[in-house]
């Protein structure tokens, strides 16, 4: 049995002076022995395992000192870019400021909580921070179960909250639940925009909340029709449930609202937040509420340490988030989004009629998901059916690889349906950079007609990359 050395004189700890000159077969044997193996292996087939040395807007450089676009955008962390100025001057502002004292109550923190409460919709009104979306949603859970005195909870089928317990529990894909269950009980799962469902369920179920995103992201970047939302709020105020958006991919202007519930005109009792909030940088959350619900579950002395977070609101996330919504209005960013996305999903548009491959283009603003059409034919019937599968499970990885090594262009499938490729650039991307990805596209496209083209072109890289690997 090996053990670890623990002898101070010979430790070979890495010091961040190392670490930040590290080369890219360092860096994936360092994973390979001490984090995920298997992503990793899967990561340096697909070419994947790029050693990114610099960032700005919505580039980064890799150490050959090749430049990249990024139109995954951290899975919508980075709505105002890497490294933006304001957000590292916001940074060094608070730098001599003491970051985590518990026994205070946090000026910035404080400060955060009243804009979060002036530009959220409706009467929201108490934030509390955390540290990531799936925080977010375990205190929007535990708040609904504490202020409703009800334990139920309904959600949606292809849904996304995260990766946590609770989160997982009303997270609608078998895939990421079945190796952890049992999970939380009297979590159901509804279909996504069906009303009658969700009447159903409310009133069978009599549950705390109903958690939904106002567009299902991980799902394939799913958009309700335009009454649905409208429907939701009426049916949960019948059935006194609380209504809990879910806003940490789609907030903060992603869609060209600050809040993609806007576009429904609805008012959330709980509104989930992260990812951009911390402005590309600092790793923050947060649900906003509305105060009679605060009240009731954690109003008054004896239940206001019933939900903490040690690192929740410190100095420099809290300044992070600041800093962010002034970048976000000062630079107009709404309303830039709003523009370039109408004009993307339009070229989008225009490849989809153009090129057989593709199934739908989807989404709103900066939002998109590109998703392919099955393969069909006698080439899937001869095979019963696993090309169609494979092309189903592959196709958007594959095609995302040809878009980085080829065109040096950042995407990513969606968890939920790997079918679909996901654009999500951030939101001060500009129109010749938007134009250099559908010129992309069109190209890959226009010389794959199918699932094995696109099949054999990724088979050569992961074959090169194999060599790579093993030299």
């Amino acid at each position: 049995m090996n053990e670890k050395n623990t002898n101070k004189n010979s430790l070979n700890l890495i010091s961040l002076e190392q670490a930040v000159s590290l080369n890219r077969s360092d860096i994936r044997k360092l994973h390979k022995e001490y984090g995920n193996s298997g992503l990793t292996s899967t990561m340096s087939l697909l070419d994947f395992d790029k050693n990114f040395v610099r960032a700005q807007g919505a580039s980064v450089w890799d150490s050959d000192g090749n430049k990249y676009l990024d139109f995954l955008g951290g899975f919508g962390s980075l709505n105002v870019g890497h490294n933006h100025p304001k957000i590292l001057a916001a940074l060094e502002t608070a730098n001599q400021l003491p970051s985590i004292i518990p026994a205070s109550l946090p000026a910035l923190a404080g400060a955060l909580a009243k804009n979060l409460a002036q530009i959220t919709p409706g009467d929201l009104q108490r934030s509390f921070f955390c540290n990531s979306g799936a925080e977010a949603v375990e205190g929007a859970l535990k708040l609904a179960r504490a202020a409703t005195g009800k334990t139920n909870i309904v959600f949606c089928d292809n849904s996304f909250h995260g990766k946590t317990f609770g989160a997982l529990s009303v997270t609608g894909r078998d895939k990421y639940q079945k190796p952890f269950e049992p999970l939380l009980p009297g979590c159901h799962s509804v279909p996504f925009n069906d009303v009658d469902a969700l009447v159903k369920a409310l009133s069978s179920f009599s549950p705390a909340a109903f958690i939904v995103e106002p567009i299902q992201g991980e799902g394939g970047i799913i958009t309700p029709s335009k009454e649905y939302f409208k429907q939701v709020q009426k049916i949960c105020k019948k059935y006194s449930t609380l209504l809990i958006i879910d806003e940490v991919q789609t907030g903060l202007g992603r869609t060209g609202k600050m809040f993609a519930c806007e576009r429904h005109h609805i008012e959330p009792d709980v509104l989930c937040l992260a990812k951009s909030l911390g402005g590309g940088t600092m790793p923050i959350g947060a649900f906003v509420t509305k105060d009679a619900i605060w009240r009731k579950a954690y109003g008054g002395m004896d239940k206001a340490t019933l939900h903490t977070s040690t690192f929740g609101g410190n100095s420099r996330a809290a300044a992070a988030g600041l800093a962010t919504l002034q970048v976000i209005y000062e630079e107009n960013l709404l309303d830039k989004t709003k523009q370039n996305g109408d004009f993307f999903l339009d070229q989008l548009n225009r490849l989809k009629n153009k090129h057989p491959l593709i199934k739908e283009v989807r989404g709103q603003g900066l939002m998109i998901g590109l998703e392919f059409n099955q393969v069909e034919g006698l080439g899937d019937k001869l095979s019963m059916g696993i090309t169609n599968k494979l092309s189903q499970e592959y196709m958007g990885s594959l095609v995302a690889g040809e878009l980085m090594n080829e065109f040096k262009i950042i995407t990513a499938y969606t968890l939920n349906n790997p079918n679909v490729i996901r654009l999500e650039p951030p939101l001060i991307v500009s129109r010749e950079e938007l134009e250099a990805v559908v010129d992309a596209f069109d190209k890959i496209l226009s010389r794959h007609r199918g699932f094995f083209s696109v099949a054999a072109s990724g088979a050569r890289t992961i074959l090169k990359s194999f060599r790579q690997n093993n030299k």
